[in-house]
């Protein structure tokens, strides 16, 4: 799988544009985007500056020589470049795995294109069909969102981690929730009735903003590159 990974990491690094701002998304395949930008910035051939949405992000970029600026000091991309816990036909995502999606969708909603790295098994008919919804709330609010969440048919948990005591924070200092849906027929509806409850500092559905989604597709020794492109729409 980490060949169909690094290959669409390597397809996307292609359409970066020098001298540009980056949003730099977080997780398994963009380690290897980072990885190939930084090779790129180090032989000369291009001039970008990262915004990070993770300190795994933050980290990686460092180590690989790409110039960062704080999301704080940003309220414009040129191109923000990401993975996805699951892709629908209409380009519509559930992310959050890796807890890091309230900074991701703030960088994401920042760039004039917002491209999405893969492999085939993301591939999703209905969002929710293998991957919960993540929500970031604030301590105080999680008994509440978590009633609020079986009362719209959810089957909501705490995030704890492996090797770790108590529940999983976020880069922000918040509990994480994963609230399993089964097959989301009316993402939207979710989406606003998740919005709305009080607590919640941000939830994993991105629902029409991608540009576009490079999916890398097997043979695994020679992966084929798919590319899905969509209107970006502001948000209702």
């Amino acid at each position: 799988m980490d060949a169909l990974k690094k290959a669409a990491a390597a397809a996307a690094v292609e359409l970066v544009p020098s001298r540009s701002v980056l949003g730099l998304g977080s997780g398994s395949t963009l380690a290897f985007f980072i990885e190939l930008l930084g090779e790129r910035i180090r032989a000369g051939k291009l001039d970008v500056v990262g915004v990070p949405t993770s300190y795994q992000t933050r980290l990686l970029a460092r180590e690989h020589g790409v110039p960062i600026r704080d999301a704080i000091d940003v309220d414009h991309v040129d191109l923000t470049v990401d993975g996805a816990d699951e892709v629908d036909p209409t380009g519509n995502l559930i992310k959050g795995a890796g807890g890091a999606h309230v900074l991701e969708k703030l960088v994401a909603a920042c760039a004039d294109r917002f491209i999405i790295v893969a492999d085939e098994s993301k591939l999703v008919h209905t969002l929710g069909e293998k991957f919960p919804v993540p929500l970031e709330v604030i301590a105080p609010a999680v008994p509440f969102v978590l009633r609020r969440l079986r009362e719209l048919g959810g089957e909501p948990s705490l995030r704890c981690g492996k090797g770790k005591l108590g529940p999983v924070i976020s880069d922000l200092g918040n509990p994480l929730i994963d609230a399993h849906f089964g097959p989301i027929y009316d993402a939207e509806r979710l989406r606003h009735a998740l919005d709305c409850l009080p607590g919640v500092v941000g939830h994993g559905l991105f629902l029409r903003m991608t540009s576009e989604v490079i999916v890398a597709k097997a043979p695994l020794d020679d992966p084929l590159i798919e590319r899905r492109s969509f209107l970006k729409q502001p948000r209702s």
